[in-house]
């Protein structure tokens, strides 16, 4: 039985390494005899990158299997397309991409590859981070690893996430209410004062104070906030076209008006109607 589970394994790893010879086969092909592909560069393929990344997430999102399928092609495409341009350049290629992430996770993973004892998810990312600060061209400080460029909520959700696996984090979980009753008295006092710019300021410590009591709690908020934005969406489209069928328009509606038929979004869209 070992045997012939073995024989399936690697004839599986053969496909594998078949199929990814073949987009590696089609994309140099494409390079050579498509103008378009022809006269790609990392500058002009960002924003397809961006694209195609935030394509993959909302599909990840809606656990669109079909989709995920597609969008992780399509982000495999632009991972093949850059190391096509810096091995045309003499740079790197493909196969130094790969060994160069093989490398980082044997030497990230000391509990599985090396002698090192783990007993929590917990440990093995207090470890991960500490091992990052060691490895040569690794990041050189606690926050140095997370991108400018993130969205903001998931910049401050990975800042927290960061500092916690160095020990900078609460106690308890329910210690975080007060720091965001806190922040809470703050804005409404930058309300009453009248400074805009404070005022923005201590929203954003708001901001950040809720999203430490999502991760606290074992919530992701941008999941969070992406199920109310949809939620939200659905109810209002849900009231829009309530309002066409009745022949009523929503800018001489009050809001009682509206209301009563947002309502009416909540009860039957939760039952599916």
């Amino acid at each position: 039985m070992s045997n012939i589970s073995s024989d399936s394994t690697n004839n599986r790893r053969h496909q594998h390494l078949e199929a990814f010879g073949r987009m590696l086969d089609i994309l140099d092909e494409l390079r050579v005899k498509c103008p378009w592909d022809a006269k790609q560069t990392n500058e002009s393929l960002r924003p397809n990158t961006i694209e195609e990344t935030f394509e993959l997430a909302e599909a990840l999102a809606n656990n669109d299997t079909p989709n995920i399928k597609k969008e992780l092609g399509d982000v495999l495409l632009h991972i093949a397309f850059y190391s096509k341009i810096a091995s045309e350049k003499g740079e790197f290629d493909i196969a130094d991409v790969c060994n160069a992430l093989s490398d980082k996770l044997i030497f990230r993973h000391p509990h599985v590859f090396g002698d090192v004892k783990v007993d929590s998810t917990e440990k093995v990312l207090e470890n991960w981070e500490q091992i990052k600060l060691k490895e040569k061209g690794g990041n050189k400080t606690v926050l140095g690893g997370v991108p400018a460029a993130l969205p903001a909520l998931i910049k401050a959700n990975r800042i927290q996430e960061k500092v916690r696996n160095v020990g900078f984090d609460w106690e308890e979980p329910s210690q975080v209410w007060d720091k965001v009753n806190e922040e809470i008295r703050e804005v409404k006092a930058e309300i009453e004062s009248g400074d805009k710019e404070a005022l923005e300021m201590e929203f954003g410590d708001l901001l950040f104070a809720v999203v430490n009591a999502a991760r606290l709690y074992g919530v992701n908020p941008e999941n969070a906030l992406e199920k109310t934005n949809k939620k939200f969406i659905a109810r209002f489209n849900y009231l829009e076209e309530v309002c066409k069928e009745r022949g009523l328009n929503l800018k001489e509606m009050s809001l009682s008006e509206m209301d009563k038929i947002w309502n009416e979004a909540k009860v039957n869209l939760k039952s599916g109607k």
